[in-house]
């Protein structure tokens, strides 16, 4: 069976992610992500009112145009999980592809709300749930199957899908952490990955995520950033000020510790920002967190700027504001609170800690400055960078190989320079560019087995 593999997009950056893999005349995508920054900056951009075509020449969303050089069907669009840079382009472009789009129930859900907020395109592709530890079969041959395997991340209901195939597995790497002891879900399923790398043909490529190949040791639990964030709110609970925090709206554990630790301190949480109450509240919904029945959720601007007066006539010793904004994003709650543009007043000595990273690219880093330094001209208090990454350290990408022994890799989720680290791991473990390392960009295709 012929195996062939396109690199669409997020092979020389990280966003909008795509591939597409094609075993005999069946096809599947996994990922259609959207580049955010490409997005942000241009002022007053309404993705869901815009045309795929500009989205593609803004560098918003992936080129698929080389799905045209595929021979084969498209039968199912997978996405690994529910953060925009993997499903983003979703209601841009899979009406183009007579095939449904198979994930897990939370990411379905996220996926089901970008569809319905889509006004360009109508949407109409079947959505399937498949929860991770279930296998369907692909196409009409008998010969192909979808496998999902657990993994930790930064969001909830991720997996790593295999596409199981006479020739071998591909397994589609993007993103995780090897989590054992993670707040949300269960531990990542490395018992399953290790039987997939010894079945059969055993693993013919792995595609990786690349994002932390060029830092040392492991990618600490999520337990340990809950334990650092415990330990700063703990400090504070004798403050009679206001205190801010700040964190990724999609990182339902996080959000979950914050709404915890407030309380512990005798404060009332709240979630402000529509992407805040947009997460947050689907995972409730479908029971993936129990929040206190009185914890208020508010994403209408209207709504949020009601909830910062009252809190501003009750007292701001009483809150604790959990909002959007943590890469300084325009629009985002806590830059309109760094401007000045909300009911909540900052006074000198008040806290607010950012439970996020910068993400490295040039537009966030930007904007998550400038937003610091207002927050400092009102006389804010930082508490910086309490978090864990999502992704895979070195140690875990030497475990990934060890458990896979994959007879190709394929380096993804960055650009050249991210790549460079893994590169050298790879090399460590005996793969060799140009023979079973594949370094590729956007738009390529790589033929495994003729």
């Amino acid at each position: 069976m012929e195996i062939e593999i396109a690199t669409i997009g997020g092979y020389e950056a990280v966003g909008r992610q795509m591939t597409a893999v094609r075993a005999g005349d069946d096809v599947v995508i996994f990922d259609m992500g959207l580049n955010l920054s490409k997005v942000l900056i241009h002022d007053n951009v309404e993705t869901e009112r815009m045309h795929s075509l500009d989205l593609i020449d803004m560098g918003a969303i992936p080129d698929d145009r080389v799905m045209s050089d595929l021979e084969g069907d498209v039968q199912a669009i997978v996405p690994t999980h529910g953060h925009l840079d993997h499903i983003g382009a979703i209601s841009k472009l899979a009406h183009r592809y007579n095939a449904p789009v198979v994930a897990t129930p939370f990411t379905i859900e996220l996926v089901k709300q970008q569809i319905e907020g889509e006004q360009k395109f109508g949407v109409e592709n079947d959505l399937i749930k498949m929860e991770a530890g279930e296998t369907m079969s692909i196409g009409d041959s008998g010969k192909v199957d979808l496998e999902f395997v657990n993994v930790t991340h930064s969001i909830i209901d991720a997996i790593n899908p295999v596409l199981h195939t006479p020739e071998g597995a591909i397994v589609y790497g993007l993103d995780k952490r090897m989590d054992h002891t993670p707040v949300i879900g269960d531990p990542i399923d490395m018992k399953r990955f290790r039987e997939i790398g010894r079945e059969g043909e055993g693993v013919l490529c792995y595609i990786e995520d690349c994002t932390n190949a060029n830092k040392k040791g492991r990618t600490p639990s999520e337990n340990v950033a809950r334990e650092h964030l415990r330990d700063v709110l703990y400090s504070m609970e004798d403050y009679d000020g206001g205190i801010v925090a700040t964190t990724f709206s999609s990182h339902i554990a996080r959000v979950k510790s914050l709404v915890e630790f407030a309380d512990d301190i005798g404060r009332q949480p709240v979630l402000l920002g529509r992407s805040m109450e947009k997460y947050s509240g689907t995972a409730e919904r479908l029971d993936f967190v129990d929040f206190p029945s009185d914890l208020g959720m508010f994403g209408h601007r209207k709504s949020v700027d009601r909830t910062f007066k009252r809190i501003m006539n009750e007292g701001k010793e009483d809150y604790l504001p959990v909002v959007t904004g943590h890469q300084g994003e325009p629009r985002a709650m806590l830059t309109r609170m760094a401007r000045g543009e909300t009911p909540y007043e900052l006074d000198d000595g008040d806290k607010v800690v950012f439970s996020a990273r910068v993400i490295p690219e040039p537009t966030n880093e930007g904007q998550r400055y400038q937003a610091e330094k207002l927050l400092g001209m009102q006389g804010a208090r930082i508490y910086d960078d309490i978090h864990v990454s999502g992704h895979l350290n070195q140690e875990g990408h030497y475990e990934m190989l060890d458990a896979l022994q994959p007879q190709h890799v394929i380096p993804a989720h960055q650009d050249m320079k991210g790549f460079s680290g893994y590169v050298d791991l790879a090399s460590n473990e005996g793969y060799q560019m140009g023979r079973d390392l594949h370094v590729t960009r956007n738009g390529n295709l790589i033929q495994l087995v003729d």
